[in-house]
């Protein structure tokens, strides 16, 4: 299965197990980041639905991009300037695709069915009452 998801202003066309580059994100090496923003997700051919989608990703490292020069000059004019920029990211490796939304519905669906009272005892209980 894959996914085209948004960060940093990008789209990046992900499945699980890929690792890859973006704009810096908060964290630390090791933790999880959940991608909410999934434009589009299919399988082979066929698009899938992408409401309540979400890409859950692990951060590999946070490192920096090569150095860029920027080199300004206007001729005759003595005006020179040299500066270097090296340019934040995130590395990351992408581990599951919608598994996030599922595990969270399978855990709300088991607490709602634990937390209704039995069919019967509900009908017996205005019984009682009255």
């Amino acid at each position: 299965m894959f996914a085209v998801v948004r960060t940093g202003g990008k789209q990046y066309r992900v499945a699980a197990g890929d690792k890859i580059v973006v704009e810096k994100l908060d964290g630390e090496a090791g933790s999880s980041v959940t991608l909410g923003d999934v434009l589009l997700a299919g399988e082979g051919s066929e698009l899938k639905p992408v409401d309540g989608l979400t890409v859950s990703a692990e951060i590999v490292a946070q490192a920096k991009g090569e150095k860029v020069i920027v080199f300004k000059k206007r001729r005759r004019h003595n005006y020179r300037r040299k500066n270097g920029h090296r340019q934040q990211h995130t590395i990351l490796k992408i581990v599951a695709i919608g598994a996030a939304e599922e595990k969270k519905a399978t855990k709300a669906k088991a607490k709602k069915t634990a937390d209704a009272p039995a069919p019967e005892a509900a009908a017996e209980a205005p019984a009682a009452e009255a």
